[in-house]
């Protein structure tokens, strides 16, 4: 390998940890919401990371380093549930078990019925509401149409409603 070659590519590396930098502790939340414990959170995270960085010439422009890296993240956070057979979280369920008032209950009953989603609805709420994406960050995460995104939600939303009854969801 020529000089020039090994320069550019510690260059690139230097660049690509830059951009892993600003985006991990986003990664983390979210692998973590999908698998609801830390090491295989970490885990995840870590096997994503290499993915990207094995495949970065597939991504087209450095802005879309973020929807990117985090489309890698969900697909290898439900391939994981698949191979262990997990139940999918969507919220630190724990911490609302320990409050003992009805709002707490709802929102155990919010975080049950959101888990019972199929997907791609589960996956659209979580992002949409609990992570506060855009329509189109959302598109570009699960690689379809944006009124595809829409439909997901609404989809979602009606079936949350009729989960829970209409006096929990507004």
């Amino acid at each position: 390998m020529s000089f020039y070659k090994r320069t550019k590519r510690i260059m690139d590396e230097k660049a690509f940890e830059d951009l892993v930098k600003k985006e991990k502790e986003k990664l983390y939340r979210i692998a973590f919401l999908y698998v609801k414990n830390e090491n295989d959170a970490l885990d995840i995270v870590q096997e994503t990371i290499y993915k990207a960085f094995t495949s970065i010439e597939t991504l087209r422009e450095v802005k879309y380093f973020s929807t990117w890296i985090t489309r890698i993240l969900i697909n290898n956070a439900l391939d994981f549930l698949k191979k262990q057979k997990k139940i999918l979280l969507s919220d630190e369920i724990d911490k609302i078990n320990n409050l003992n008032n009805e709002k707490a209950e709802d929102k155990i009953d919010l975080v049950n019925a959101v888990k019972r989603l199929k997907e791609p609805y589960k996956t659209a709420i979580i992002l949409r509401f609990y992570k506060d994406f855009t329509i189109k960050q959302i598109a570009n995460i699960l690689d379809c149409p944006e009124g595809t995104v829409k439909t997901y939600i609404h989809r979602g939303i009606y079936k949350l409603k009729l989960d829970l009854g209409k006096e929990y969801v507004k």
